[in-house]
């Protein structure tokens, strides 16, 4: 059997948790945020870099448990009060310096926030449909990209960063999202859900774009640190951030989409 799809079993179970919702899929998304975070900060050592990944994980833990309780005052003074201590380490340990600093933030930010976004969105009016539309948007987008760079693709979209990329891929992957979505949208519509279905067309052109974004993004790290995998988690399919790389972009998308224009 296909590694792919081999990956796709061991992934099958996680969507248990988008149904459950609530504690639980926060649960899960603060696992996956430290393993991603974990592949990251391991990554980043292949070029010298040294994260302060204590720091890191300790901000990762903070940040999730004050998002169970919507207290952002205080959740922002940690995050704030983390950066503080770690703009002070280099000065009584010269191990680290400001690239290390900024590695470590980033990756807080990357990983850790942006997973956040699957939670936050599934808190919104409709969230337990409407979080959906993240996974949705970018698995559709990835399987059409993959089937439409096979069958048609001839043109290289960023050889530098992901040799394999395809325009036609990337445009076969546009179109899977924006049908998924809307597709979705209309079925949501019968279940209460009453948001006009143009917005979710413009969400999966907005994921399908975005989406690719995230997962070019991922390689163009790997590439840098000269990895192949960010980890051998899952297989098929390299680690958390191999498979979720789309998703946290998406995720973004979807949450502020939802927030500014719908809501």
């Amino acid at each position: 059997m296909n590694k792919r799809y081999i990956g796709a079993v061991f992934l099958a179970p996680l969507l248990i948790f988008l149904f459950l919702g609530g504690i639980y899929l926060r649960l899960l998304i603060f696992v996956l945020s430290i393993l991603g975070l974990y592949e990251y900060y391991k990554v980043s050592k292949e070029k010298q870099i040294n994260p302060m990944s204590i720091l890191g994980y300790t901000l990762c833990i903070l940040y999730y448990i004050f998002l169970g309780n919507n207290n952002y005052k205080l959740l922002m003074f940690f995050i704030v009060i983390g950066v503080f201590l770690m703009f002070c380490v280099p000065i009584f340990n010269t191990k680290y310096n400001y690239l290390d600093i900024g590695v470590t933030i980033l990756g807080f930010i990357y990983v850790a926030v942006f997973f956040s976004f699957i939670v936050l969105t599934n808190r919104l009016m409709y969230g337990k449909y409407l979080v959906w539309l993240i996974f949705i948007a970018s698995w559709l987008c990835d399987t059409f990209a993959y089937y439409f760079g096979r069958l048609l693709g001839k043109t290289k979209l960023c050889p530098k960063v992901s040799p394999k990329k395809t325009v036609e891929g990337s445009l076969g992957g546009l179109l899977g999202s924006v049908i998924a979505c809307t597709i979705y949208g209309y079925v949501i519509y019968s279940y209460g859900v009453k948001i006009p279905i143009y917005n979710y067309a413009v969400i999966g052109l907005l994921c399908g774009v975005f989406s690719q974004c995230g997962d070019l993004a991922a390689s163009s790290i790997k590439r840098y640190v000269g990895v192949k995998d960010y980890s051998n988690l899952i297989p098929g399919h390299g680690g958390i951030l191999d498979r979720f790389d789309s998703i946290l972009f998406s995720a973004v998308i979807v949450y502020y989409y939802l927030s500014f224009i719908v809501f």
